[in-house]
């Protein structure tokens, strides 16, 4: 009866482990993709131009 127990109760905390480890997964790929989104911002940002937000084309028409 206890190995049976032991087994049982082995199982349940593996598959609660499994479940909660998948929670946070699900939970936190929001938080992943926005800030992997920000990063490139922050790095297309740092590494461009000073004068690329100007618009050329309307300063001499």
């Amino acid at each position: 009866m206890n190995k049976t127990a032991s087994m049982v109760l082995k199982i349940s905390g593996a598959s609660l482990a499994f479940a909660a480890v998948i929670c946070l997964l699900i939970g936190g790929w929001h938080d992943l993709s926005v800030g992997c989104c920000g990063m490139k911002k922050r790095l297309s940002k740092r590494f461009s131009s000073e004068y690329d937000d100007y618009a050329d084309e309307e300063l001499y028409d």
